[in-house]
């Protein structure tokens, strides 16, 4: 149970830091700071959300 509950706190942080660079990448400006940041969002949002994701997915429920 407590890695279902892993899986949907990693889930939800890869949505926001999905959100976050997807935010940024539409009210950005330029430069190579900016860039990096949205990159950076992106990728670690991607991370944690299929992360999250597979965790949920392969953890199976146990009768208590």
């Amino acid at each position: 149970m407590e890695k279902r509950v892993i899986g949907i706190l990693l889930t939800l942080l890869g949505i926001a830091g999905l959100l976050l660079g997807a935010f940024n990448f539409i009210n950005g400006g330029e430069g190579t700071r900016n860039v990096k940041m949205i990159v950076i969002y992106l990728i670690l949002g991607a991370v944690f959300f299929f992360a999250g994701v597979g965790l949920i997915r392969t953890t199976r429920d146990r009768p208590s």
